[in-house]
């Protein structure tokens, strides 16, 4: 049976069944294991990247973001080169950042690729917008920032908002013009730097599905992807995640969730106020209610459960003629599907995808804006174990929070502590426990039961080396 081959940096595609490339200015390990579709076919969609970064100050005078804003090196933590030592390669009035990511592609690697390789450029553009507030620990962000030209990157929609929302100011009764009663209360909220990292990210995903929108015009970019971001600055780590794709911390023994999945079922409310707000995006075809099973047309005139936005219980309706339409959201589980089509509703791309045989778009159901969640890493005490493991769906399809923590703990107490590579071959370990084994039955892992079919990438990285960075 082949063997999984390890790497770090950005992945590109391949063709080998169990293979991957590592980039050409990658010097060491990350670690980062991945198995192709399981090992049982030659496609590839799962794409990956690391990186550290070194966010530059505009120069002087300069109104527009550096379009070109940092310097980049690769991770080395498992040789202690990595969260806890600063180089020499930036100055103090620089901001450091290390980067992990995952992109799980669909029908298609090309948006999963395009995002392995651009997505940590928009975050650093949108860093070095607040960098000299992020480098500033005791500077509370400003309200307002100085006047700036108008910015051609916005969309038309965006710049029609901004330009309504100026011809508002002055405006009789609006928000600071002279006719406006005076205000009773003066409070303004209070915005902390690390909401401004998560703004950031936020809006590099926003950017980062924009570009590939364009690029699609010109491009072959095929297909979408979800992706999970790991940014580690300033003694945190703030995990972004759009799609279902998961990220957990292992400290202690004890699990800690740093995302969760976006799937029909969770967003089941979201895409329903969608439809119910915007019923044209169903095309006429489609249902914004959920029933326990499809309605059958002898079934008009008797109720029925069912559920609408408004609801996370269940209720009996009057079953009606446009009940008859297909639900908006299909399936249970893994087989949920949206429009009958796709089974994550976060992520990038898919701008061009229908349901099948119409002219009804998928895109407006997909959102591509993470969410973000925050781990004090300098805050906490770490041992050699205590690990944030990130993985796409082929590993959690088969293996629990429980079952990844237990093994990788395991795993890591019968290594050489002075091993460098003990985390890699834990990454390596835990895909080959998802991949499972050839028996008579099928791909097994334990208890007999199915193993993976997907594509399987982990990153497994020690968290004791974020407790050196003050």
């Amino acid at each position: 049976m082949p063997g999984v081959l390890l790497s770090s940096g950005c992945l590109s595609l391949t063709t080998a069944a169990l293979s991957n490339s590592s980039s050409s200015s990658s010097s060491s390990s990350t670690p980062f294991a991945r198995v192709i579709n399981a090992g049982k076919s030659t496609l590839n969609e799962d794409q990956a990247c690391c990186e550290v970064l070194v966010v530059k100050r505009r120069p002087a005078g300069s109104c527009t973001p550096n379009r070109t804003p940092m310097t980049r090196r690769r991770s080395s933590l498992p040789n202690g080169e990595g969260l806890g030592l600063r180089e020499n390669l930036e100055s103090s009035e620089d901001l450091t950042f290390h980067y992990w990511a995952l992109f799980d592609g669909h029908a298609g690697s090309g948006a999963a690729v395009m995002a392995s390789r651009l997505l940590h450029h928009h975050i650093a553009l949108h860093l070095q917008e607040v960098l000299e507030i992020l480098c500033t620990p005791n500077l509370l962000p400003p309200t307002c920032l100085g006047e700036e030209p108008i910015n051609h990157h916005l969309t038309p929609t965006s710049q029609r908002a901004l330009t309504r929302a100026a011809s508002l100011r002055g405006a009789a009764g609006a928000p600071g013009s002279p006719s406006t009663p005076p205000t009773r209360f003066f409070t303004e909220k209070k915005v902390s730097h690390e909401s401004l990292v998560i703004g950031a990210i936020e809006n590099a995903f926003k950017d980062m599905d924009v570009q590939i929108e364009k690029e699609k015009a010109v491009y072959n970019i095929s297909g979408g992807c979800t992706a999970l971001v790991v940014v580690y600055l300033g003694g945190k780590l703030y995990v972004g995640n759009a799609g279902d794709s998961r990220a957990i911390i292992i400290r202690a023994r004890e699990v800690i969730p740093m995302s969760a999945e976006f799937t029909p079922e969770s967003e089941r409310q979201r895409l329903q106020f969608l439809a119910y707000m915007q019923p044209h995006l169903l095309g006429n075809e489609f249902t914004h209610l959920e029933f326990p099973r499809r309605v059958q047309r002898k079934e008009v005139g008797k109720r029925m459960l069912y559920r609408d936005f408004t609801m996370s219980g269940w209720a009996y309706k009057t079953i009606e003629d446009d009940d008859l339409k297909f639900p908006l959201i299909y399936g249970e589980g893994k087989k949920a599907r949206v429009l009958a089509t796709i089974g994550v509703t976060r992520g990038l791309g898919d701008h061009n995808l229908k349901v099948h045989d119409s002219n009804i778009y998928i895109k407006p159901f997909l959102s591509c804006c993470p969410e973000v969640r925050v781990y004090p890493l300098a805050q906490c005490e770490h041992g050699a174990d205590d690990v944030l493991v990130l993985g796409t769906d082929g590993l959690w399809d088969v293996l629990s929070n429980q079952e990844v923590a237990e093994a990788v703990t395991c795993f890591l107490a019968n290594c050489d502590p002075d091993d460098q590579h003990r985390y890699t071959m834990a990454a390596q370990d835990l895909i080959m426990r998802a991949r499972g084994v050839l028996k008579d039955r099928g791909w097994r892992i334990s208890n007999d039961r199915l193993g993976s079919g997907d594509d399987i990438s982990v990153y497994i990285i020690p968290l004791m080396y974020g407790n050196k960075q003050n």
